[in-house]
């Protein structure tokens, strides 16, 4: 065979647009090299393909373990046939250089997400020669380009039919394959980091690598200043912001996305009817009904002067009354998240409003799916912090009356809605709830005191006859009785002061019933 000819190796596992591809690299003269289900897939696109073991001249064995592992794959992919040692070792052994080497990686990730899958069948999907043909092909980018993603295929493709890749391309393709196979390795370290958590002393990995693909530039951070992008897990929760559709509206922020997150989690924790407004990641208004017109009606009134450009979450379809009462003259909103929009009330946000161009609708059919057990990731200077999500139900079952007075039905309903908001209110947290409505929230208050103030204020008269629910414990009576004074009946908090007796002495005084959940909400 003549040394010039150019050739290409193709072994993937994600046969997507791999048909016309191969073709087009056929057609610009090209030879192609395969094994096993990709060599089948293209002789039935009908291409014609070298078999690896006839040019090996070696058979695939173990069950095709083994079949790319060879001096003549490898030395096609290393050689460097310009300088004397290697083309020297290349006319010796018959090698011929691959112009070309396309490859992706068995589907482990895929694999290891499937329910039931077992240890055998995630080892059986961890790729050997897959990896070693990637790696090899990206140390020598210099003369042989690396393909590893479908995505990848067009430009690639493009180049070929002319002049060639450009140094600058096979670079670009070196650093995006390095890119998958350190992904792909650390999928793998977590899984048996997984399956070892019996004989660990941490549920946490001794080193920790992250990966996450770029899903957006944004136009800026939290302000303009600072630049900022968005970046996806691999395979995200369905029911994730991350895995939501955005129908309409301007391109999201950064801070939109964090205000929609508030909004997402905190309509995920009811199963009535419910509706959240969000201002600067903290909830201004929230309710529960037995609809969602009536629960946006009521979130929206919580604090209707901070609900002005806010975020929304709905955990139902967004239906035409909803719709309409959004649409009303006054209100503006920057975007809103739900399980999905009738289509009558989706053409009724995108032309009615003033804001009508603006705002960015998204939509998250799984919206109350459960979620598996999740992490966040805050940076410090120099480090990470990483701490298991605060998105578990509190179990009622520990809750403790502890003064002389049990809550009502009605001051019960509302108290386990004020705790299910607030623990998603930044710390100092202070919420009072009414009727299943937020009235009056304090947050971000360096005392719990400022905090009982400012949620009393905002409240006003509506906080006749409320609950109130603190995220940590009453340091001293003083929060109860500001509560007091602003016409608060009941109260949950999780308990555990020194002064926890002068707390309940205090409500026990103001005929206040408190419950004592054993769990703190720290938001910070």
């Amino acid at each position: 065979m003549s040394q010039n000819i150019r050739r290409a190796l193709i072994s993937v596992s994600d046969k997507t647009g791999l048909g016309p591809f191969a073709q087009g690299l056929v057609n610009a003269g090209f030879e192609v090299l395969s094994t096993g289900g990709t060599a089948k897939f293209l002789k039935e696109f009908g291409i014609e393909v070298i078999d690896v073991s006839s040019y090996t001249e070696f058979p695939e064995i173990m069950g095709g373990r083994v079949k790319t592992l060879h001096p003549k794959i490898h030395g096609a992919i290393l050689g460097r046939p310009d300088l004397p040692d290697d083309a020297a070792a290349i006319a010796e052994h018959g090698i011929i250089p691959f112009e070309l080497v396309v490859v992706n990686l068995y589907p482990f990730e895929e694999t290891i997400a499937k329910e039931g899958v077992t240890v055998l069948e995630a080892i059986e999907q961890i790729d050997i020669g897959g990896p070693s043909m990637v790696r090899s092909s990206a140390k020598n980018h210099a003369y042989v380009g690396i393909v590893t993603n479908p995505d990848q295929y067009d430009s690639v493709l493009t180049q070929i039919q002319g002049d060639g890749l450009t140094l600058e391309l096979r670079r670009e393709l070196a650093g995006a394959a390095f890119e998958s196979t350190a992904k792909y390795d650390r999928a793998i370290s977590d899984y048996f980091s997984t399956i070892n958590k019996a004989t660990q002393q941490s549920e946490y990995p001794e080193q920790l690598s992250l990966s996450f693909k770029k899903q957006s530039d944004l136009r800026y951070g939290e302000n303009p200043h600072q630049s900022a992008a968005f970046y996806v897990e691999a395979n995200p929760p369905a029911a994730s912001v991350a895995a939501a559709e955005q129908l309409h509206g301007k391109e999201l922020s950064y801070n939109n996305l964090i205000d929609v997150e508030a909004a997402f989690a905190i309509a995920r924790e009811f199963e009535d009817p419910a509706a959240v407004v969000i201002k600067h990641t903290n909830p201004c208004g929230c309710a529960i009904a037995d609809n969602l017109p009536e629960a946006f009606t009521n979130a929206y009134a919580g604090d209707p002067i901070s609900a002005f450009g806010s975020i929304l979450g709905f955990n139902r379809k967004l239906d035409v009354a909803t719709a309409e009462l959004l649409a009303e003259p006054g209100r503006f909103v920057e975007a809103i998240i739900a399980p999905g929009y009738e289509d009558e009330a989706l053409e009724i946000l995108r032309t009615k409003p003033k804001w009508k161009n603006n705002v960015r609708l998204l939509q998250c059919p799984q919206f109350l799916e459960s979620q598996p057990t999740s992490y966040e990731y805050r940076k410090i200077s120099g480090g990470l912090l990483v701490q298991e999500r605060d998105d578990k139900t509190d179990p009622v079952t520990d809750y403790k009356v502890v003064t002389n007075r049990t809550p009502t039905d009605a001051e019960l309903r509302d108290l386990n809605f004020a705790w299910k908001v607030c623990k998603h209110v930044k710390s100092n947290a202070i919420l009072f709830a009414a009727n299943g409505m937020v009235v009056g929230v304090g947050a971000g208050q360096m005392s719990r005191l400022d905090s009982s103030f400012i949620a009393g204020h905002k409240a006003g008269e509506r906080s006749q006859g409320a609950v109130v629910a603190s995220d940590a414990f009453f340091p001293f009576r003083d929060g109860i009785d500001e509560a007091a004074k602003a016409g608060v009946t009941a109260a949950i908090q999780p308990g555990g002061s020194r002064n926890d007796e002068q707390v309940i002495e205090a409500c026990n005084e103001h005929d206040i019933a408190m419950i004592f959940t054993g769990r703190r909400h720290f938001k910070h």
